[in-house]
């Protein structure tokens, strides 16, 4: 595994919302390069980049058009190569979203595919052999495309109804059309992707977040082929690429983690009950303290036993496909949650402007194939000028509309405030830096973590030392009792000091504490 993985901070940058260069009204690579100080002084060390390639845009960029090219809204290949060389010259990381699963209808390969006369691309992607025959109750496949041209079958989607599904065989081939994962189909597929791989890896880029993930192989119930599948594509990298960092959208670390990523996410759909900390109708880190944090911390243990030390599960404060953390929490309450996705094992996530407060504004119109997600996409809010600094075109020219409120939130506000939510995550970036028992891989082990039940105690355990957290998002003062008597020196809190009285802890009302446990 790549070492710098062990104390990585990501940042996840949106790239058409982040910072505007040239007066568009869209966000662009040399706007992240302008704001890699930004980044890097809030305690971040690594950048996870969204879709930046050519794409129609009918789903944010997730319609790839073509995986070799930037799109021209963000720059040039050579803007990207340059980020790379800038992080890097920062002592950060940059890896980019890769979407193996499909393409966008524009893709070369897919109007290729769709001719009458036979091809190298004609199973490039998945196929019926008859244009009434569909994909009903097939694992991985989410609809159809038919009519568009005159080849005479189905196309598989992946997700949206332009997104046509990339052939990497079928776990079990029933049908004529369904080719094996050993098919010389579904093995070019697969070495295609290698060389999109290659591409950017050999540009300087550190990595890949994989969109999708689970879904490649078709009907694959058990996900044996799939997981089968990136252990080839590991094995590639290890041998070309052994630095290269995988990180895996999947929601189910069991079978990531063992298809050769080095990480996976607990997200907001698969069984990890993230949506109970942050998001449900009684969130965990809300002061009303009717949260439960019990079942997402039995689950955790289930994942984190099977990772056995060959992966790591990361805890994201949000991201483009979810309400943001502030539609729930408050700021009081994002501080315990930051107290929290900071001292937790694996790579914590920051959704850029989460660490300000942004909000997420609901019912606003679609963009970009964003639906209910785009009042978590809109523009970032740096200061108190034109577009609150995110562009200095004229408002209507903003691809998204950026938040009308008066009281929004700006990065400028922020750092001037010394009680303010950016301050507060910037003592805990630069508290896991400098603790290794609060790094990626040292171990964990909860405490108290009871059914209906305040505070949330565990212990990170290191090579030489250890860590106490105590985390009391309720607005009632409250105790426990652990079953081991700790001595412990405070190194963190927030709102109060929790206290250590033999086998009882009491923490107060919306508070955090970390403690450096004593030998």
């Amino acid at each position: 595994m790549s070492k710098w993985l062990d104390n990585a901070i990501f940042y996840e940058i949106y790239p058409q919302s982040f910072k505007d260069s040239n007066s568009d009204g869209i966000g662009d690579i040399q706007g992240i390069i302008q704001k890699l100080d930004y980044i890097s002084e809030l305690g971040c060390n690594a950048i996870w980049l969204n879709p930046c390639f050519t794409s129609p845009f009918y789903d944010a960029g997730y319609d790839v058009e073509d995986y070799f090219s930037v799109a021209p809204r963000y720059g040039t290949n050579e803007d990207l190569k340059e980020l790379f060389e800038k992080a890097h010259e920062k002592n950060m990381h940059v890896i980019l979203d890769l979407v193996p699963g499909h393409t966008s209808v524009r893709h070369p390969w897919f109007k290729e595919s769709m001719k009458t006369t036979e091809n190298e691309y004609t199973n490039r992607y998945v196929w019926t052999d008859d244009i009434w025959k569909d994909f009903k109750d097939i694992k991985g496949i989410a609809g159809n495309i038919r009519g568009m041209s005159d080849r005479n079958g189905c196309c598989a989607v992946n997700f949206l109804s332009m997104q046509p599904a990339l052939n990497y065989g079928f776990a079990n081939p029933q049908e004529s059309w369904q080719f094996s994962t050993s098919s010389k189909e579904a093995i070019a597929t697969r070495e295609a992707m290698k060389e999109v791989m290659s591409f950017w890896l050999e540009m300087g880029c550190d990595g890949f977040r994989v969109d999708m993930a689970g879904s490649l192989v078709k009907n694959d119930t058990d996900s044996k082929e799939t997981i089968k599948l990136w252990q080839n594509f590991r094995s590639f990298l290890d041998k070309k690429f052994p630095k290269a960092v995988l990180i895996s959208e999947w929601g189910e670390p069991e079978k990531s983690l063992a298809g050769g990523f080095h990480m996976d996410f607990l997200l907001h759909f698969g069984t990890s009950n993230y949506m109970d900390l942050f998001r449900s109708e009684n969130p965990y880190f809300s002061k009303e303290g009717k949260g439960d944090i019990s079942k997402f911390a039995k689950k955790y243990v289930e994942n984190y036993k099977l990772t056995n030390g060959k992966g790591l599960m990361c805890i994201p404060s949000g991201n483009h496909d979810m309400p943001r953390i502030a539609h729930k929490l408050d700021e009081e309450e994002i501080k315990i949650a930051f107290a929290f996705l900071l001292t937790m094992p694996g790579a914590p996530f920051i959704y850029y402007g989460d660490e300000i407060g942004m909000k997420y504004l609901e019912n606003i119109i679609s963009v970009e194939g964003g639906y209910a997600r785009t009042g978590a996409r809109t523009p970032m809010q740096w200061d108190n000028t034109v577009n609150a600094g995110f562009s200095t075109a004229q408002k209507e020219k903003l691809y998204i509309m950026q938040d009308p409120s008066e009281d929004r939130p700006t990065v400028k506000n922020q750092m001037e405030t010394e009680s303010s939510l950016y301050n507060e995550v910037k003592k805990l970036t630069k508290l896991r830096l400098q603790n290794e028992p609060l790094c990626s891989n040292a171990g964990i082990e909860f405490l108290y973590a009871e059914e209906n039940a305040y505070p949330f105690v565990y212990k990170r355990t290191g090579k030489e030392e250890s860590i106490l957290v105590v985390l009391n998002p309720s607005k009632e003062k409250v105790a426990c009792e652990i079953s081991e008597n700790l001595k412990c020196e405070v190194i963190y809190s927030n709102n109060g000091e929790a206290v250590i009285d033999n086998k009882i802890i009491t923490a107060p009302a919306c508070s955090a504490s970390i403690f450096k446990i004593l030998k």
